[in-house]
């Protein structure tokens, strides 16, 4: 009788753990955003908007963090020239208000006006949540800035992205006053490098 007991719920310990294992749920399909990452499956056609994620293209990223885009290695960032221009966010959100638009539009017109520069949005947090939750927190909040640049007529390719989630704080405070600096997208300038002569 005991070892009937034992087999019967070792067969169901065995089924549970089956049918847990295979109830993962994919994404589905993903509409294409040229040069970001994605966990979708696409369909074959080599036409199709949709990207595996190992065709995904790879960035490279001097500055660290986690990195999104066509990449633009051995360019020369400039953090200072759109400083003033960071956007923050509120809490847990990766959505731009309509208050920080004008900082979104003055960088579209920098890049307009300057042809043959590039830009890095570098996407933060504050030190709430856990690291793995922040980056992707990070990541969507320099997505949606470089998705309104692109709305704003700037060529996706020339757009990088990058997640800090919360390792680089601007205020180590452990308040409201800091996390507000803290949730940030900040815009690096990225100019071509010199000629090889």
């Amino acid at each position: 009788m005991k070892v009937t007991k034992f087999i019967n719920l070792m067969v169901l310990g065995l089924v549970l753990t089956i049918a847990a294992s295979g109830c993962r749920k994919h994404p589905g399909y993903m509409t294409r955003i040229p040069g970001s990452r994605t966990d979708s499956n696409p369909t074959d056609n080599p036409n199709s908007p949709l990207i595996k994620a190992d065709e995904t293209p790879k960035a490279n990223d001097s500055g660290g963090g986690i990195p999104q885009g066509p990449g633009h290695d051995g360019w020369i960032p400039n953090p200072d020239i759109l400083q003033a221009n960071t956007v923050h966010f509120d809490f847990d959100s990766s959505v731009v208000k309509s208050s920080e638009k004008g900082n979104v539009n003055a960088v579209a017109d920098y890049l307009k006006a300057n042809g043959a520069n590039a830009l890095k949005i570098d996407g933060h947090c504050d030190e709430r949540g856990t690291e793995e939750y922040n980056r992707s927190l990070g990541e969507r909040r320099a997505l949606a800035l470089r998705e309104n640049l692109v709305a704003l007529g700037i060529d996706p390719n020339r757009v990088d992205t990058a997640t800090f989630g919360k390792d680089r704080p601007v205020d180590p405070g452990h308040d409201e006053s800091a996390w507000k600096k803290n949730r940030r997208g900040e815009f690096i300038v990225l100019t071509p490098p010199p000629k090889a002569q």
